[in-house]
């Protein structure tokens, strides 16, 4: 067999369908494993793709595998994992050759790494991957960061790999060093508040108008029929009509209420915080995510408080799911623009000088929080009427100008009825903020000179001042 044109280490569920994902589309790979049985095993079940499978034994094996320069994709869990494998194939690999971290990794270790690698003659990519399971078998979306001249080296597998949108692969380069996983991160973010709102909508259906799972699951299917058409509405549908073979209950109804998560959620919201750019959807989210973890306490709080009084989600119910409907739309559109916000706010910090649209493209498909918002995304930002935030482009305009009133009498029943909403109310609150010409800050800024000092500015005058408060 010739020389492979990749290789790949990890053979877990997303390193193994990644690596049949790249036999499928015709490019030979080569293979290893830290538990060496499972290359055998891996290989054996790919069928007819094992023609393109180049197993191996060892990091000497791999390299001697792999057509030079040596583009190795590491697939193993984010952290000192990785450290440790960067560290194993710097005595094994050559000038010019390239590894590649494709999983979740922290964009600052990814920047560290990068450095490290300087001067080694090793190149290193920071490739963020979205899509899971099914994305990394079949097409997902692929977010380089590194040298343009390594992103190069690779494009050709990457973007055969990659899902397409209207024929165009969404795998792209955005930047140097950290930027693919930076974008990754704020991606994960979208997708947490996303995901969250999408919660909050289902828990007005189930807990404030009493349906039932199977009567949700047809309201969602509808919903992606629409503006809202997008794969995490899609798998809603999905996922509500789901019976548990157990107990033949709905599946949905036997999973525990405790959300787990991985980091990059946190991450995004901590780098919002750290560029000084609000994100109150996304921090909403992640907090509801934590707070859900505190299942005893909740019981007990539940206990202390059952006779707390509030009111009906009252009115007609054709009226009030196209409210929810719209209320979706306009948190939804919130969470983008605050998502964009942030890279935005990275690439000036930074100097990637991030693309935004195409950003927005290689969002199109293959990704979690694909949706059919986002041409209309990647149009506006391509067009330069969205550069400070996305609620400035005219077509999101009008959408807001649709929605938002929905979203009040959502975020307003839900907090009568007792119905948590922190997200939705997030999304409401960011979007007055912003659309507020005179905020209420002139106060804040009052205070804290009176007991800091910390002086303020005038609407009459320029420079630094002080008040004459006692």
């Amino acid at each position: 067999m010739d020389k492979a044109e990749i290789g790949l280490i990890g053979l877990g569920t997303m390193g193994s369908n990644l690596a049949l994902n790249i036999a499928e589309k015709g490019h030979s790979i080569a293979v290893f494993n830290r538990t060496v049985s499972r290359v055998d095993e891996f290989r054996a079940g790919a069928g007819q793709l094992a023609e393109r499978i180049v197993p191996c034994r060892d990091l000497d094996e791999l390299a001697q595998a792999i057509r030079p320069p040596r583009p190795v994709i590491i697939m193993v869990a984010a952290g000192t994992p990785v450290d440790e494998q960067i560290a194993a194939l710097r005595r094994k690999l050559q000038p010019n050759d390239i590894v590649i971290d494709a999983g979740n990794a922290n964009f600052h270790d990814t920047v560290r790494r990068f450095k490290e690698l300087e001067g080694s003659g090793l190149t290193f990519i920071g490739m963020g991957v979205s899509g899971g399971e099914e994305g990394a078998r079949h097409g997902p979306s692929i977010m380089v960061g590194g040298t343009e001249e390594s992103w190069k080296r690779v494009e050709p597998v990457l973007a055969a790999i990659a899902a397409r949108f209207r024929g165009e692969p969404c795998a792209a380069w955005l930047g140097p060093d950290g930027a693919g996983h930076f974008v990754k991160t704020i991606h994960n973010g979208i997708e947490y508040a996303d995901m969250q709102m999408i919660a909050e909508i289902y828990g007005i259906l189930r807990d404030g108008l009493g349906m039932e799972a199977k009567e949700i699951a047809p309201v969602f299917a509808h919903w992606n029929e629409g503006r809202l058409n997008s794969y995490l509405i899609e798998i809603t549908a999905k996922v509500l009509a789901a019976d548990d073979p157990k107990t033949g209950r709905p599946m949905v109804d036997m999973i525990l209420d405790r959300a787990g998560q991985k980091g990059t959620g946190k991450w995004s919201a901590i780098e919002a915080q750290q560029l000084g750019v609000p994100a109150t959807t996304i921090e909403a989210a992640v907090a509801a995510r934590v707070l859900s973890s505190f299942k005893g306490e909740r019981l007990e709080a539940e206990k202390m408080y059952h006779d707390l009084p509030t009111e009906r989600i009252g009115g007609g119910r054709e009226a009030l799911l196209a409210d929810l409907e719209f209320a979706l739309l306009a948190g939804k559109i919130a969470a983008y623009a605050q998502g964009f916000a942030i890279m935005a706010g990275a690439s000036r910090e930074f100097g990637w000088n991030l693309p935004m649209p195409t950003i927005a493209k290689i969002w199109r498909a293959g990704c979690i929080i694909r949706s059919a918002m986002l041409d209309t995304m990647a149009e506006a930002l391509a067009s330069g009427g969205a550069e400070e935030n996305l609620l400035m482009a005219p077509a999101f305009v009008a959408l807001m100008k649709e929605s938002h009133s929905s979203l009040r009498r959502i975020v307003a029943r839900a907090a009568l009825a007792g119905l948590p909403v922190p997200a939705l109310a997030s999304a409401l609150g960011y979007f007055d903020a912003y659309r507020q010409g005179r905020g209420t800050s002139n106060l804040i800024q009052a205070q804290r000179d009176f007991f800091g000092a910390h002086g303020f500015e005038r609407i009459d005058d320029k420079g630094a001042f002080h008040g004459q408060w006692e």
